[in-house]
Formats: structure tokens, C-alpha cells, sequence
């Protein structure tokens, strides 16, 4: 993306871009491309959202609609950065062919993309949840090939540390299982994971990924310490997508701002905010008087 567009993002949210591998976005809002009424109504939500990165299933995203459109026609390649994923993939060996698959299209196009991958490999077709041993195989596959993986996974501290061990170039837990809209149903085991991975090193992007449900949920992933939050199905199957967009926006904006800033710590008992000496007395004469 330009430097323009960086410094004007940075300047509206008083932030530092996300930087994963190579790769540096003003916004740390990802959204996907897929579910969405029409192509119209897709490219508005992308533009509302202020992201400027998106992802595309490569494996069972179709270019072109019931009524012969092409995505690629509803989405400005010089504004966004596509984020190839592995959706649909259940077995390693399918997940890397998926990879290279999206890593050969985006040279085709252009795009800054081609060199990385989000990695899915699931382990079955009614929860959606990923298959650690298989996730981390393909992952340790794709590093090696040259690919900045960013990996789908559980809220599992250990599955996460051990990604990181096999080269991903940033980590992906899920709130909750994907499109459920659950929110992030573990957050104890999120900071765990955010410990875990920045303790030596505080940069390590950690993106919060999967079940988000509304605007409160990204602001709560931002305020727990994640670096980005990656998110489809809130926004494309809300009544209105395009103004849902936008609420993400703002929580993204807000919930980031709330992190760096540091909430007051939680107490058992209320603590006064007005001074408790030194003020007028509503009985200014003593108890004698």
C-alpha cells in the first residue's frame, strides 16, 4: 500500500501500523469477501470497513457469481492487499496445494499477496475447528517454502506456541468456532496465548480470528492485547452490512485505543473520584455547632 495512505491512517488513530512478516497495514481490521447478497454490497462493506487487506478463499471461492460478475471486478487490487486462505481444506497435503494455488493467481495479478497464506486446515465439517497436528505440519511445510503463514487455530496456548516454533509469521486464535457470532468465549486462554507469544517477543503479531459477532467483541479482542482482529461473516450477514462495517471500524479504533491507554484495575469496593478532604462540608460549623 502507499506511504500516503499508512501516514493518513496512523495520523487518524494516533498508531503505529500492523506490520506481519513483510507486509505493513494501516488499519488492523482483515476482512473476508464471501457471503455477502451481491458484489455491490461486498465492495461497499470493504470500503466502509477502513481495511486494507482482505481475504479470499482460493479454494472454494468462485470468481465469477450466479449472474456472471467477477470478484476480482468489485475489489481495487492498487488499494487492497488479498490475503490468499485455505478455507475448505481438511488435510495438510490439500492446504499447501491451496497455498501455492493462491500464491500463483496473485503473482498473476500483481498483488503484494502472493507471498503469504492464511493457513485452515480443519479437523471436521460441523464445528469447524482447526486440526492442530495437521495445521502445524502444513505450516512448518509452508514456512519452508518461502511463505509468511498466518495461521488458523484454537485458543489452545500450547497449539500456539508450537506454530510459532514452526515458522508462522503470525498466530491466529479463534474467539470462537467460525460464523458462530459467539464472541470470544475464552478470554483467559487469549491472554495466555498473548503471553505466551510476545513474552520475548512483544512485536510477534498475534490476530484474533473467528466468531466475532459484533462491534463490542473486536473492541474486547483489541483490549485483551491482540495486534488485529480478522472477521466475515458479523459483517455480511448483519441486516446491514455496510453499516456494520463501519461499527467494526470504530470498535477496531477503540478498542486499540483502550489497550494502549490501560484500564484502571477492577476492585472489589468503589473508590471515591472526588476527593474525600479538603472540601466543602455540608455542615461547615463542626458537629457542635
Amino acid at each position: 500500500m502507499s506511504i500516503a495512505s499508512t501516514s493518513n491512517a496512523s495520523a487518524e488513530t494516533d498508531d503505529a501500523p500492523l506490520v506481519v512478516g513483510s507486509h505493513t497495514l494501516a488499519s488492523r481490521l482483515i476482512v473476508g469477501t464471501g457471503r455477502y447478497d451481491t458484489m455491490e454490497q461486498m465492495r461497499d462493506s470493504l470500503d466502509a470497513s477502513g481495511s486494507d487487506c482482505v481475504t479470499v478463499a482460493v479454494r472454494r471461492e468462485r470468481l465469477y457469481d450466479r449472474g456472471g460478475k467477477n470478484i476480482l471486478d468489485f475489489i481495487d487490487l492498487d488499494r487492497y492487499t488479498l490475503l490468499p486462505n485455505t478455507a475448505g481444506c481438511y488435510t495438510a497435503a490439500d492446504a499447501i496445494r491451496a497455498a501455492k494455488l493462491g500464491r500463483e493467481i496473485l503473482k498473476t495479478l500483481g498483488n503484494p499477496g502472493a507471498d503469504w497464506v492464511k493457513l485452515e486446515v480443519l479437523g471436521d465439517s460441523k464445528t469447524l475447528l482447526p486440526d492442530p497436528a495437521e495445521t502445524v505440519a502444513a505450516c512448518r511445510e509452508l514456512a519452508a517454502d518461502g511463505f509468511q503463514v498466518l495461521c488458523y487455530t484454537s485458543d489452545c496456548p500450547v497449539t500456539a506456541r508450537r506454530l510459532k516454533e514452526a515458522g508462522a509469521a503470525s498466530v491466529m486464535p479463534a474467539g470462537s468456532p467460525i460464523g458462530s457470532g459467539q464472541g470470544l468465549l475464552n478470554p483467559n486462554n487469549l491472554r495466555i496465548i498473548l503471553e505466551y507469544l510476545k513474552e520475548d517477543d512483544p512485536d510477534y503479531p498475534v490476530i484474533i480470528d473467528a466468531g466475532v459477532g459484533t462491534a463490542s467483541d473486536v473492541s474486547q479482542a483489541f483490549e485483551l492485547g491482540g495486534d488485529a482482529v480478522l472477521l466475515n461473516t458479523a459483517i455480511a450477514h448483519a441486516r446491514d452490512p455496510v453499516l456494520m462495517a463501519k461499527a467494526m471500524k470504530h470498535a477496531a479504533i477503540a478498542g486499540r485505543h483502550a489497550f494502549r491507554a490501560g484500564r484502571i484495575p477492577k476492585r472489589l469496593y468503589g473508590t471515591a473520584s472526588s476527593p474525600a478532604e479538603g472540601v466543602i462540608s455540608t455542615r461547615p460549623y463542626g458537629s457542635n455547632a
